[in-house]
């Protein structure tokens, strides 16, 4: 898990309760829409039951978290040692488990990546001529893997949230043409500063809010850079994290066109900033924002403004992989239900100045994610263990360099070995706490899909009920793996370590993830004890086994809720557009 890409489900956790908001139905709608989300959940909990099974192995899942987070793993880093060693292994228990290779005849789907890392000292972003300074002024990077890539003299123009979301009746660029403009944009979507319930999601942040989909959008667009207005609340993090983050090596994948589809520039730009030059084009800062999360905002020219920037990069290339492998469906083996969890971690630390010949530089994660992905071979296992064969095929995939921005569940996304309008639903694993036992299961991104009504009967039977995160606005739906799949359509379910104690209640359990947070998440001290509690783990696990029983054993087709973002691409690709 990286903190700029999603903070980390352990913080995610510690920000709990509340609901989502959705989109208002009329009462015959919300009518039906309950009878067919009452069949589906019927559909699954019959599949369940069908299912029976012996549960997840606590021995086995410590086996797993134990060796993959061992010091000679090397902290899983993609394309390195460790990694290839986390490959192997991963390779070798999915064979022991008796899954067959799930791309073809292999177990791997080689991931290409690319290291693009610019030279402060010779690129620079211009208005005017006048350079902002790298790391304080400024963060860029160019997804262009070319060793210089510049733009002169770019007008620039504010465009809002950036946003061009039909369901919402929603177009910031409408009227506009950006080609060889410069954009600059908020962070976060309309719906979070109007606080209008009625607007987008509310205060939940939709995909819209993304700094990724900003960057994208601005690319459709025609744009020639993109810059992003940094402000703390709405981002859910300080300037600190964009200067930390995406400074420096940038991993990214190493597609055909080598980024030639993206714009020239992307960046942040810190608040100051942004408001002396929006007063430098005769704009006042708040009045032009307050305007860009109302219905009916209009872009505005920066006038007078223009952008020049440049970029030298050093290029690195390497290749990884996701690893797959597969339970084939007796009766519909074309029709999938995918298991998922990031086996990537941060490697091996550059040493401290200060640190000594006997410092510990190997960032295990034992946490994150040696957890998911031993969890989602435990998972396997327990299939496997079944007398009777699963209707449909059941995928357990193990991704890459999800560290470095969701790029192995983005690869195979972008070129999929099974055919995403034939998976039926997925659940992405990541970073399960070893807590005691807990009463609740996290629901990141609660309110988006019906594998959450799947869900809510799984934990019911194990006196376990589902809390929603609380700080929706901060957008951790979206960042981690499964929302790759997400974003094509597939209905993909994020859950995780409850925080409501059996003994401490919410007060122990927050205690609990904040220590994590501070003292060992992203930090070589993230390693697995012997004396680690796997009662919830293994609890949670056994519920999110029955979410994919429900699906593998039925022949329930969920989706999304009415309203959400992602729903009319499942429409349409079910129905084959």
């Amino acid at each position: 898990m990286r903190y700029a890409i999603k903070t980390g489900i352990a913080v995610a956790i510690a920000a709990m309760a509340g609901a989502c908001g959705g989109e208002q139905t009329t009462s015959a709608t919300k009518e039906t829409a309950a009878q067919e989300t009452a069949a589906q959940s019927g559909a699954a909990q019959s599949g369940a039951a069908q299912a029976g099974g012996t549960g997840i192995s606590a021995e086995s899942l410590a086996r797993h978290i134990a060796t993959l987070s061992d010091d000679s793993f090397e902290g899983r880093a993609p394309a390195t040692a460790g990694g290839e060693k986390t490959r192997a292994y991963l390779i070798d228990e999915m064979k022991a488990i008796g899954l067959e290779p799930a791309n073809g005849d292999s177990f791997e789907q080689e991931t290409p990546l690319v290291e693009i890392t610019a030279d402060p000292a010779q690129s620079y972003l211009r208005i005017n001529g006048e350079a902002l300074a790298y790391g304080g002024d400024a963060v860029f990077w160019t997804k262009r893997v070319r060793e210089e890539v510049a733009f002169e003299d770019s007008p620039m123009v504010f465009v809002g949230y950036g946003v061009v979301a039909p369901e919402y009746g929603w177009n910031d660029y409408e009227g506009l043409d950006v080609e060889g403009k410069t954009v600059v944009m908020l962070v976060n979507d309309p719906g979070y500063a109007s606080e209008d319930p009625d607007l987008f999601n509310g205060r939940a942040m939709t995909y819209y809010g993304r700094w990724t989909y900003k960057f994208e959008e601005a690319a459709r667009q025609g744009a020639a850079a993109a810059i992003i207005v940094h402000q703390t609340a709405p981002a859910s993090y300080g300037w600190g994290v964009v200067e930390g983050s995406w400074s420096g090596a940038q991993l990214d994948l190493d597609r055909p066109d080598g980024g030639a589809g993206r714009v020239a520039l992307e960046g942040w730009i810190q608040e100051d900033v942004a408001r002396a030059l929006f007063a430098r084009a005769g704009l006042d800062f708040d009045e032009t924002a307050a305007a860009a999360h109302a219905p009916g905002f209009a872009p505005v020219e920066m006038a007078g403004l223009a952008a020049s920037g440049k970029l030298v990069n050093a290029i690195r290339r390497s290749a990884s992989a996701n690893v797959a492998g597969m339970l084939r469906g007796a009766t519909h083996p074309d029709e999938y239900v995918l298991y998922m969890a990031h086996w990537d971690h941060l490697g091996v630390a550059a040493p401290s100045p200060d640190g000594g010949a006997d410092e510990d530089l190997v960032s295990n994660g034992a946490v994150d994610n040696a957890t998911g992905t031993g969890g989602i071979l435990a998972i396997a296992e327990a299939f496997v263990r079944n007398e009777t064969p699963p209707a449909r095929s059941i995928v357990f995939m193990g991704v890459t360099a999800e560290e470095s921005g969701l790029l192995g569940s983005g690869y195979f996304a972008e070129d999929p070995f099974i055919p995403l309008e034939n998976i039926v639903g997925g659940v992405n694993i990541d970073g399960l706490q070893p807590t005691p036992p807990a009463k609740d299961i996290i629901v990141v991104g609660y309110g988006a899909s019906e594998l959450e009504d799947i869900l809510k009967d799984a934990a019911e039977k194990r006196d376990l009920y589902l809390r929603p995160d609380m700080s929706p606005e901060s957008g951790y739906f979206y960042r981690s793996d499964h929302i790759s799949l997400a974003k094509k359509g597939v209905p993909m379910l994020y859950a995780g370590s409850g925080v409501d104690f059996v003994d401490g209640g919410e007060d122990a359990g927050l205690a609990f993830m904040e220590d994590y947070r501070a003292k060992r998440y992203h930090a070589p001290a993230d390693e697995y004890s012997a004396d680690w509690d796997l009662r919830a783990m293994t609890r949670t696990l056994n519920a999110l086994y029955d979410v994919g029983a429900g699906l593998a054993y039925s022949d329930a087709w969920p989706t999304w809720y009415e309203g959400n973002e992602f729903r009319a691409l499942r429409d349409a690709q079910r129905a084959g557009g």
